[in-house]
């Protein structure tokens, strides 16, 4: 077994593992906590579930093809196709739901007034289904002939076959499906971050029913800390995927074997990180 394949391995059990305890592990934290059964808990609770099902199906998937030693894969197989499309499929919802999660919280901040009219169950429901809907939408657009799948023998699992010839579907899946939500989010905790910088600077008083406290500059500052972290944790595990993506859709240069492989490999890492990625932004 070649080297690569064998470190290749070895990321993947160590995600799979992190992605089933870390979801597992919040899912029962917010089902034996009511206080975190907010109206718009469904958010999370469905980026939990995309982020299990992702490191109990694909991931177990390509731990297998690579210990195996698999190379010429039926693409066209039911079982490439199938999971070329959960794939797809989970990562665009984890992704578009962890986006909503973050307006959720972006408004439960900046709008605290409003909040309880703008986010609603009936209306977080509204948006999960036609997130769903979307999603659905982008993972058939192969069967329907727009784009393709294909098995990768440099990442051992099946996934979108992006190249020069299917330029809109490419762009579709990247730049709407990854891109624009990943900027969404960035943007929304840099935004975060500047509030609190503002009130670290001037500080803030926070009263209950029997007293008034005064909020140290160091609990906003942890706040921006952990803020940025999450971006930058966004950004080092997508850019690359994203760079590859467009660089096999507009060359037709290949990609080196390991950085196609370290690139796919820090998306599906997100399945194991976005479970602390929640957690520590609902601090």
């Amino acid at each position: 077994m070649p080297l690569i394949a064998l470190l290749y391995a070895l990321a993947m059990i160590t995600t799979s593992i992190g992605s089933v305890c870390g979801n597992v592990m919040l899912l029962l934290v917010v089902a034996f906590n009511t206080k975190l059964q907010t109206e718009t808990w469904a958010l999370t609770l469905n980026f939990c579930i995309c982020d299990l099902i992702l490191g109990l199906s694909a991931i177990p998937f390509g731990i297998h093809n690579s210990l195996s030693g698999v190379e010429g894969y039926d693409t066209k197989s039911i079982l490439c196709q199938s999971n070329a499309f959960v794939y797809v499929l989970l990562q665009l919802a984890s992704v578009h739901s962890l986006t909503w999660a973050t307006i959720d919280k972006f408004t439960e901040i900046c709008f605290a007034l409003q909040y309880a009219q703008l986010f609603t169950k009936k209306r977080t429901w509204v948006i999960l289904s036609f997130l769903w809907m979307y999603c659905l939408l982008n993972a058939c657009f192969p069967f329907m002939g727009f784009g393709s799948y294909r098995y990768s023998e440099n990442k051992f699992i099946c996934m979108p076959r992006f190249q020069p010839s299917s330029k809109s579907y490419s762009i579709i899946i990247i730049v709407i499906g990854v891109i624009i939500p990943i900027m969404i989010m960035c943007s929304l905790y840099i935004y975060i971050v500047y509030i609190a910088r503002n009130q670290a600077l001037r500080g803030t008083f926070v009263c209950n029913d029997q007293h008034c406290y005064y909020v140290p500059a160091n609990n906003y500052i942890r706040s921006s800390i952990v803020m940025i972290s999450t971006a930058v944790c966004l950004l080092v595990c997508w850019m690359p995927y994203i760079t590859v993506s467009f660089f096999e859709t507009f060359t037709e240069y290949s990609i080196p074997p390991v950085a196609d492989a370290v690139a796919t490999w820090l998306v599906l890492l997100t399945s194991a990180l976005n479970p602390w990625v929640n957690s520590m932004t609902q601090k």
